[in-house]
């Protein structure tokens, strides 16, 4: 790596794009660009225009370079980038690679009962989980691409290609059409078990393999250099490798030093959009209770996701008038805030639950409740993280390794505190911001130097961080949360 080089990671995610400037030889961001998306929809519907990423990108590279020209850098010395995008989303392009209609995002539900008869079809979650990792719920790829040909046949029937939302930015930058295994994991086309497309998945859903891009071996591959056109735009050297990138979740355990050539087989819970708790493995993750998915270095990443976290609780909080940290405890209250429906329960037509009201009962509580809640619902899938990585979560060992806490809810003191209560296991909060951006340019440190990219943020020491000790697991907050939690889902499913 030339001295003083820069590398660009960016994080696509639901509501912003961030682009990191970071020194590929430390680690340290030197500047950060950001610009917003726009989200539109209702009644389960959740769609974004793919173009305004493309201009969110560009305005937030170019706010980027302004911060790094102020700090005496040039452009001159950015040698790679890359994309981490949200997950999931399907976007349909035309023959001259422009969207035919905006992009049906992670957390659109509308494709539910596209995901149950898919289920069906193949012969139930395992049939699916022994090829792709993952059985399917609404918000993998192919229920999206299945309610697509059911609703608007003509756009389906017009496809020339089909990407996902990482994949339609990095083909922007480098002009080759190129996914990874890790976002390809997220598909319900592609398996885990073969490391490719999977045929007969592909015929079950009616879609070509010829409109998807290729699978790099890595997120971190070098998939070529910024096109003129896009070098141009951006105001970035032509010469800049561009990687393969990968999903936000991938690239989050890539910031964090987690895969072959870092930390295996140690959570995280991710406090965002959506809550998520998963870890990187040598284990090939195959129940239906989780999400199987591949990592952008090779490994896999078993992963469990919610829809409502931090959204939420800040909504929770606008209704009873109160900032998001004047909560306490919810006392008897147990608020269930699935206010977009739910991913982890399988829940999508659920709706939010308050019961336990008592008359002493405050706001504060209430707000303390729908933390509890978001807390809850993804902590009870970290025992199944662990033994999808092959542990026993029982045993004091695993028990007593830390909890890596990231998102923006890691920053609220009540979601730290809420996280340290209903767990009790020993916490840490990385120091560094922006993991899933960082882990990009971990990648784009990766394709600009040919080294592997989760040893080169172990290197950065980007998951390094506060260190909380373990408190005492309040077990009553958590047996009476996960109590109402199980009569709601009984009654939802019955």
């Amino acid at each position: 790596m030339p001295p003083n080089a820069v590398v660009i990671g960016v994080d696509s995610s639901t509501q912003s794009t961030k682009a990191v400037f970071t020194d590929a030889t430390t680690g340290r961001p030197l500047a950060v660009g950001r610009a917003p998306h726009q989200v539109h929809g209702e009644a389960g519907a959740r769609e974004s225009d793919p173009e305004l990423w493309w201009r969110a990108l560009c305005d937030a590279v170019g706010d980027g370079l302004k911060e790094l020209a102020s700090a005496g850098v040039s452009a001159e010395a950015v040698t790679g980038i890359a994309v981490a995008g949200q997950q999931h989303g399907l976007v349909v392009l035309d023959g001259s690679g422009r969207p035919l209609r905006p992009a049906l995002l992670w957390n659109d539900t509308r494709s539910a009962p596209q995901a149950a008869a898919l289920t069906a079809e193949l012969g139930g979650p395992n049939a699916w989980t022994a090829r792709t990792g993952s059985a399917p719920v609404a918000a993998i790829t192919a229920a999206k691409w299945r309610w697509l040909y059911e609703h608007e046949p003509a756009v389906a029937e017009a496809a020339a290609a089909v990407r996902l939302p990482h994949d339609f930015l990095t083909e922007r930058l480098a002009g080759t059409a190129a996914t990874d295994p890790g976002d390809a994991s997220g598909t319900g086309w592609y398996s885990t078990a073969t490391g490719a497309y999977d045929p007969d998945l592909l015929r079950l859903i009616g879609l070509d393999a010829a409109l998807l891009p290729e699978v790099a071996p890595t997120g971190g591959t070098r998939i070529g250099t910024l096109t003129a056109s896009a070098a141009a735009t951006l105001g970035l050297p032509p010469t800049a490798a561009v990687a393969a990138g990968t999903g936000d979740n991938m690239a989050a355990a890539v910031g964090l030093g987690l895969g072959g050539a870092g930390l295996v087989d140690h959570p995280v819970l991710s406090l965002g959009t959506s809550g998520t708790v998963f870890a990187a493995t040598r284990t090939r993750p195959a129940t239906p209770a989780l999400s199987g998915f591949a990592a952008a270095d090779g490994t896999y990443l078993p992963l469990a996701c919610t829809l409502n976290c931090t959204l939420a609780v800040d909504k929770v909080a606008a209704l009873l008038g109160l900032d998001r940290d004047d909560a306490a405890p919810g006392g008897e209250a147990v608020l269930l805030p699935y206010l977009d429906g739910e991913r982890t329960p399988d829940l999508p037509a659920a709706a939010g639950l308050l019961t336990g009201l008592r008359h002493t009962t405050s706001r504060q509580q209430l707000l303390g409740a729908a933390y509890e809640g978001a807390a809850v619902t993804v902590l009870r899938a970290l025992d199944e993280v662990l033994s999808a990585c092959g542990l026993d979560p029982r045993s004091p060992g695993v028990r007593e390794r830390p909890l890596r806490l990231i998102g923006g809810g890691a920053q609220g003191r009540i979601w730290v505190e809420t996280v340290r209560r209903l767990s009790g296991r020993p916490v840490i909060v990385p120091e560094a911001g922006e993991l899933v951006a960082l882990g990009a340019a971990a990648l784009a440190a990766g394709a600009a130097t040919g080294d592997d990219a989760v040893a080169i943020s172990t290197a950065w020491h980007t998951g390094s961080g506060r260190e909380l000790p373990p408190v005492e697991r309040d077990m009553d907050t958590w047996n009476r949360v996960t109590s109402v939690l199980g009569r709601a889902t009984h009654a939802l499913l019955s």
